[in-house]
């Protein structure tokens, strides 16, 4: 069953960035959607961005300007690059790829100091 991998995930501080990557250990065929989301400790797991298999994106409200999803031609891979980054952005960040079925990382924790 395919796989898919996030990395990128640490600590960083108020106003820096990261790049996360979600990487599929096979191929996904149909996709729908690649999506991220978030999770903060004591809430529920929250829509962050996502990419249309014809590359439309569309950003959360409160990431709009600061978030930038991409992914590669193949779309086995799609990212997430944060800057400007805040202590609220501090979350376990999963992928999310809608296809026939529907695909979940195992997560990859970032933390926003201020």
């Amino acid at each position: 069953q395919v796989q898919l991998v996030e990395s990128g995930g640490g600590l960083v501080q108020a106003g820096g960035s990261l790049r996360l990557s979600c990487a599929a250990s096979g191929r996904i065929v149909s996709i729908n959607y690649m999506r991220w989301y978030r999770q903060a400790p004591g809430k529920e797991r929250e829509w962050v961005a996502s990419i249309s298999s014809g590359g439309r994106t569309n950003y959360a409200e409160s990431v709009r300007g600061r978030f930038t999803i991409s992914r590669n031609d193949a779309m086995t891979t799609v990212y997430l690059q944060m800057n400007s980054l805040k202590p609220e952005d501090t979350a376990v960040y999963y992928c999310n790829v809608e296809a026939n079925l529907l695909y979940w990382g195992q997560g990859t924790q970032v933390t926003v100091s201020s």
